[in-house]
């Protein structure tokens, strides 16, 4: 039995998952472009998904961030660096699941994000801009790229995601889970790090497998 227990656990620790643009096993990437540069060692994306993952209109979803206007720069930075965490992450095992769309067959859900990352997502979000709570469903995709639903109103982050838990857990529709955990407590997965003192995502994810 310990043995199964230890594969099992083993199997959710460095692992890339089975998603539209993430690489079968984690490996260095010496190129990283921009914000995703902190998974270098150890990524699950390639360079040039990297590079997309900054782009206004990416073909990594052709998904448009300035879909009520345009997005400020620093709440902008914010879901780069969430894509940059979900593409690049070998370290998103424990919360793995099985995603039933046609572009990915894997998905994460209540990824334990720590506070201080939550709280300054949507500090620096509030007055941006959107239509939608769920940002995975329900887009008008007619023009080939997301535009608000009709009869969908635009209105300030801070109407629609009245709190930091709000927004970290609803936009990506449960991928985050809100936590009261603080960033170098080894419980809670950081958006940023300083890559220059390791990866502490590391050790949150053995702890939680």
């Amino acid at each position: 039995a310990t043995a199964a227990v230890t594969v099992t656990r083993d199997s959710l620790l460095n692992v890339c998952m089975d998603a539209k643009h993430h690489k079968t096993e984690p490996g260095p990437e010496g190129q990283l472009y921009g914000q995703c540069v902190l998974w270098k060692d150890n990524a699950c994306c390639t360079a040039n998904t990297s590079l997309e993952a900054h782009q206004d209109q990416s073909y990594l979803y052709n998904f448009n961030w300035d879909h009520c206007g345009a997005m400020p720069e620093k709440c902008k930075r914010h879901f780069i660096q969430d894509t940059c965490l979900y593409e690049c992450s070998p370290n998103l095992g424990p919360w793995i699941d099985q995603a039933d769309t046609s572009w990915r067959k894997e998905r994460i859900r209540d990824v334990p994000l720590c506070q201080e990352d939550c709280e300054q997502w949507w500090e620096d979000c509030q007055d941006a801009v959107t239509c939608k709570v769920n940002w995975h469903k329900g887009w008008n995709w007619t023009t080939g790229t997301n535009q608000c639903p009709k009869g969908a109103m635009c209105q300030k982050f801070k109407f629609v995601f009245p709190t930091a838990a709000a927004l970290c857990e609803q936009v990506w529709s449960g991928s985050y889970r809100y936590t009261s955990h603080h960033r170098g407590s080894g419980r809670c997965i950081q958006m940023w790090f300083d890559p220059a003192q390791g990866n502490p995502n590391v050790a949150v994810a053995q702890y939680y497998a």
